[in-house]
């Protein structure tokens, strides 16, 4: 199925269905156990994410989550003295996302709206800075998308995405020894190759583009399966001097200027 046809009521009803990362956790949902564990093990898999964004360094920034889930990245901008706002087609993911900043002592502190990425419900020029990871690839117009971002942020702001690089090592994993992605069965999943991704981020004055996540151990793999990727591969993987295989980096992580 080509993306553009995609119904934007299709992928709110997948995500609406689907908490990402839930099997980490055995804690009820929606409780301050069960938040706290799928943080824990989202900055786990993603250890580069810290060193990327300073989620302290917004104090007083106006900031906008484009497809924040259940708050987990909102939370820590919050607790950083950011004004937060986060939207997000799912309604289920905005309950949850509510409960999270309720929990965790922020109350109040955030604008939480059920709302297309592609069609912000937000003025010109209202944000300080837009952060989208991991949201453009599961939209049916990651080109909409970016404009929609690009257009609420304020002159001289910051914009944050994420996408996932198609020239990547994990990809490669995938189709070789048939390794699964995490959504692969979402009504849109779509991969970028480095010069695809600049592109698409053409619309802004400056771009900065970093390719991370590199294999790490993981949780999700269990058997034999979990032990050649945790034993043989990670380590091998990782033994390689970091400038060759950079380029291969699962994520590719824009850091935009207006």
């Amino acid at each position: 199925m080509q993306s553009e046809t995609v119904r934007t009521d299709e992928i709110a009803a997948y995500w609406n269905e689907r908490i990402h990362d839930l099997e980490m956790t055995d804690q009820p949902v929606g409780t301050v156990g069960f938040f706290d564990d799928l943080d824990d093990y989202r900055f786990d898999k993603l250890e580069y994410l810290q060193r990327l964004v300073d989620f302290s360094s917004y104090s007083g920034k106006r900031l906008l989550e484009v497809g924040c889930g259940i708050g987990t990245d909102l939370v820590r901008f919050a607790h950083g003295g950011a004004q937060v706002t986060g939207v997000d087609l799912a309604e289920r993911a905005i309950a949850l996302a509510r409960a999270n900043l309720d929990l965790h002592g922020l109350e109040g502190r955030g604008d939480l709206r059920v709302s297309d990425g592609e069609a912000l419900p937000f003025e010109d020029n209202a944000f300080d800075v837009v952060y989208a990871h991991g949201v453009l690839q599961y939209t049916a117009s990651g080109g909409r998308m970016v404009e929609e971002c690009r257009r609420v942020l304020a002159p001289g702001g910051e914009a944050i995405f994420m996408v996932y690089n198609r020239v990547s090592w994990l990809n490669a994993l995938s189709k070789v020894v048939g390794v699964g992605l995490e959504h692969a069965d979402a009504p849109v999943l779509k991969k970028y190759s480095i010069a695809e991704f600049r592109c698409l981020l053409g619309g802004f004055s400056e771009v900065r583009i970093v390719p991370e996540r590199f294999p790490v151990k993981s949780r999700l793999h269990k058997g034999w399966k979990a032990v050649a990727f945790n034993s043989l591969f990670v380590g091998t993987f990782n033994a390689i001097p970091r400038w060759l295989v950079r380029r291969f980096g699962w994520h590719l992580m824009g850091f935009c200027r207006k």
